[in-house]
């Protein structure tokens, strides 16, 4: 059973009721992608309004190509709610596979007790009932009958990331991980592309979900939050997301941008590359960081992921050191020195304490199509060649 979109340790969300809000944003309209990188593009009907609460929600005879489900539809959908048929859980609530129209589908029921509220939901509503793109999940369709709210999506039949690569066993390659990280870069390009940015804000690896075929696509918008605009740098907003994961500028002062995303992404790409989570201890001395394992020795000090790995990103042989042993050298289905020195290079500059050098995610896509071509490259050469300079 694939147990997916569970909620990671130390999220920074505060459990709230259903009827609490976040400070009150004005409606908004539907507005049209600017798209970044050239060849992303933003699909769907336009011209239609935001709705700022549920009263609001309730009087709009449809919202985008979304399909609105009876709360008896998705019951007997999901056999009454079957636990057998629960694919995933946390603190929001609990994920069922259905079978909707002949199609699975994962029908995500809300606790009105967790870590989502109706702020939340309309969020995620909003966001993906507007916008469609191949690396974002699909919504399908939601029901706000009653105190139910329940949504609709395209259901993603290998779950999420982080129940793959912090398994002891994963199998996860080098290159599946670098496509993984292009795909997600491609949806976070086309959120921050925008003619208002939108921003993730909770980007981890439990909200990357991967279909049959290992293509990945970012889920859950509850957090997502309009960028700013005209001479603004920022927007402020309460501090929410996920601990190990969040910027340190935004942590500090509640600025928002897209590099606040561009931060989120380093952390993962850190993750893949070296396959331990964010807020794992540094590992002994003796052993290289592969699956997580024991902690550090007594009196050790403890860092999280970053503290310890991003210096050695750009230590040349020492990043071999650390690199997560499941994935094999090159002529194995493995990485290239090339590659690998690109991808741990754009880690790195992600992860930087200022957020103006940080790449922005146009910049990162191509990095990472870079990298995949060098890997090509030296294989079709049969043998690694000299490391190329990074690309910046």
């Amino acid at each position: 059973m694939h147990r997916w979109i569970i909620a990671s340790c130390g999220d920074m969300r505060p459990v709230r009721r259903r009827d609490a809000q976040d400070q009150p944003e004005e409606p908004r309209r539907r507005r049209s992608a600017t798209v970044s990188p050239p060849r992303l593009r933003k699909e769907g009907s336009g011209g239609i309004p935001v709705p700022k609460d549920m009263a609001e929600f309730r009087t709009m005879s449809e919202y985008g190509h979304l399909r609105l489900f009876t709360y008896d539809q998705l019951r007997h959908a999901t056999a009454d709610f079957s636990p057998r048929l629960i694919v995933g859980e946390g603190g929001f609530g609990v994920v069922y596979k259905a079978v909707v129209g002949g199609a699975e589908v994962a029908v995500k029921a809300l606790n009105p007790q967790g870590l989502q509220g109706d702020r939340e939901w309309l969020t995620e509503v909003s966001c993906l009932g507007q916008y469609s793109h191949q690396n974002l999940v699909e919504l399908i369709g939601y029901c706000c009958e009653d105190d139910h709210r329940l949504l609709v999506y395209e259901y993603m039949a290998k779950g999420s990331l982080e129940n793959h690569l912090f398994r002891r066993s994963c199998s996860l390659s080098w290159t599946t991980r670098v496509k993984i990280a292009l795909d997600v870069a491609q949806g976070l390009a086309f959120l921050h592309g925008a003619e208002r940015p939108i921003i993730y804000r909770d980007f981890k690896t439990s909200n990357i979900l991967l279909d049959a075929d290992f293509k990945a696509k970012l889920s859950d918008f509850g957090l997502a939050k309009e960028g700013p605009m005209g001479g603004n740098t920022h927007v402020s907003t309460r501090v929410m997301g996920t601990y190990g994961y969040a910027a340190p500028e935004y942590m500090a002062t509640g600025h928002l941008t897209a590099m606040s995303d561009v931060y989120g992404f380093g952390v993962v790409l850190l993750e893949m590359l070296v396959g331990r989570r964010a807020l794992d201890p540094p590992p002994r001395p003796s052993s290289r960081p592969g699956p997580p394992g024991p902690g550090p020795p007594a009196g050790r000090p403890v860092g999280t992921l970053v503290d310890w790995a991003r210096p050695i990103l750009i230590r040349g042989k020492k990043l071999e050191k650390i690199v997560d042993r499941r994935m094999e050298q090159q002529g194995q289905g493995g990485y290239s020195a090339r590659a690998l020195e690109r991808v741990a290079r754009l880690a790195y500059d992600c992860l930087s304490q200022n957020p103006k050098v940080r790449p922005d995610m146009a910049r990162v896509v191509k990095v990472l199509e870079a990298a995949l071509a060098a890997d090509a490259e030296d294989d079709g050469r049969g043998s690694d060649s000299s490391p190329a300079p990074a690309a910046r």
